[in-house]
């Protein structure tokens, strides 16, 4: 017995499971019997609704994936093309000089990315080849320089920046939406198992009614043979045509009740409700009254625990926390580290042979380290930012205590119920056994001719009603079950459903 992971198991994600039913005619309907773990079963694999949740825990993985893609580097590459021409004249001693053109062709390359840690880095790589001519000659000459930057925060954007917060935040939302997954499974499965049991009941309360009927007709046809030997009066006849036609018309009503829980579990099992639209299902569980130990305490804890709702609540309150970090961070002057290391070349145009050969034999290298302080005055629009994240974070506290405390009330209620509708099927069932005595000893009465018709339909009545009630009370106990389990989160685990990862 596993209890429910706080992460989705990937096993979730599977593709869904279709039926595969072939329809038929209305009047041939097909008979499926079914067990509560077939229907949850199918359930799983079909509800609509749970094929719509399954899909947020995907988007969630995507949105952390795009939040990564902060730290993906960028490859640029470039090429220029500078002609320069300029006239000839005379410098400030007098001196002439000849009209000059240079032409120049650079290639550059570079990488630009931001680690984990913050470190921005820089990687760029040019070469220049050109040539300069004048009237008195001309020369060709070719540059080239290797160099990494790097910029380190120490202050603002130490230990979050704007790609670490986005990170953390989807990897809390991605959390989020497989708790609601998880959540959404467990109503799922206790709807199903209410709408199992309120099939149980409709299917019972149809053969209740049936022996209502069973029971009037055989009165009515014992008073319509006294009646025609003139040893009863008419109106007793009267009176159980009454009960009979009365009891017919609670049979259909019972029958219609029958049809519409058919079609309310249906629909919570199927993704395709055509394919079980010639289908009637047989229900192979009986109504029971198993005796439950309760203990509020116990079920506050565990409803502590377990409920995925309330996780996700928590996790409100941590994804707010993070922003009040962030936002504190910002608070902060930027003071960064920069450095940068590298290596030029420069000589006499042949290919750059010989300007990439000195940078590959690190002839000229070149360097600095520094660092920058920047202070914005005032810097009202962090401050503010920072004041706005403590109230959400506080607000969301609240928040929690308050669904907390909402939590234990609805636990409370579901205990207290529970306990008593245990106790009341013992009631609605001790009423039905005396019901049928007393019915019993009546006919028998009536049968010697030391009672009325009007009587023995009475109690026919106060049978079926009390027939009926202990159906309701049987529903209504483990209805209350269902729903106890719920509000504690220990749907799965009391199912036995296992979330674990498949292998």
């Amino acid at each position: 017995m596993t209890d429910p992971p706080s992460r989705m198991p990937r096993f979730l994600l599977f593709p869904l499971l279709l039926l595969s039913l072939a329809p038929v005619g209305a009047e041939d309907a097909r008979i499926r019997a079914m067990s509560l773990d077939d229907c949850i079963q199918e359930a799983l694999g079909n509800n609509l609704s749970l094929q719509v949740e399954r899909i947020h825990p995907l988007i969630g993985h995507i949105d952390l994936r795009l939040a990564r893609t902060g730290w993906d580097p960028v490859l640029s590459t470039g090429y220029t093309r500078n002609f320069t021409s300029q006239p000839g004249a005379v410098d400030e001693f007098g001196r002439p000089f000849t009209q000059t053109t240079t032409e120049v062709d650079t290639w550059r390359s570079g990488i630009d990315g931001t680690l984990p840690t913050g470190l921005g880095y820089s990687i760029q790589g040019s070469v220049s080849t050109g040539s300069f001519e004048s009237f008195g000659g001309g020369s060709e000459f070719a540059r080239g320089n290797v160099s990494i930057d790097m910029r380190q925060p120490l202050l603002r954007d130490f230990l979050i920046d704007q790609t670490r917060l986005n990170i953390r935040i989807a990897r809390v939302d991605l959390d989020r939406t497989e708790l609601g997954l998880v959540w959404r499974i467990m109503n799922i499965v206790s709807q199903v198992e209410i709408a199992y049991l309120d099939l149980i009941a409709a299917g019972q309360s149809v053969k209740v009614q049936e022996k209502a009927v069973e029971l009037a007709t055989q009165l009515f046809d014992d008073n319509r043979k006294k009646v025609e030997i003139g040893a009863l009066a008419p109106l007793n006849e009267k009176q159980a045509e009454t009960q009979l036609a009365r009891a017919r018309a609670d049979l259909l009503a019972s029958q219609r009740t029958l049809a519409l829980q058919q079609n309310s579990l249906k629909n919570l099992m199927s993704g395709e409700y055509l394919d079980w639209q010639d289908i009637r299902i047989e229900v192979t569980g009986e109504l029971s009254a198993d005796p439950v130990p309760f203990s509020r305490q116990s079920s506050w804890e565990r409803a502590m625990e377990l409920r995925p709702d309330l996780q996700q609540r928590r996790l409100d309150l941590e994804r707010e926390g993070i922003l009040v970090r962030y936002n504190r961070n910002q608070v902060l002057p930027q003071l960064d580290i920069t450095s940068s290391f590298g290596y030029l070349g420069e000589g006499v145009n042949i290919g750059g042979s010989q300007t990439l050969g000195q940078i590959r034999r690190q002839e000229f290298p070149q360097w600095y380290v520094g660092g920058t302080l920047s202070i914005p005055i005032g810097n009202r629009a962090a401050r503010l930012n920072l004041e706005n994240a403590r109230h959400r974070m506080k607000q969301s506290l609240l928040l929690l205590k308050q669904f907390e405390q909402d939590i234990m009330v609805s636990v409370e209620n579901a205990v207290t119920l529970a306990r008593i509708n245990q106790q009341r099927v013992e009631a609605v069932r001790q009423e039905r056994e005396f019901a049928e005595s007393a019915l019993e000893a009546e006919e028998i009465k009536l049968a010697n001719g030391t009672s009325t018709s009007f009587v023995v339909l009475q109690l026919q009545r106060d049978l079926t009603q009390a027939r009926t009630g202990e159906i309701q009370a049987l529903v209504e106990y483990n209805r209350a079950l269902a729903e106890l389990s719920l509000a504690e989160g220990a749907t799965l685990r009391e199912r036995r459903i296992s979330l674990e990862e498949e292998p």
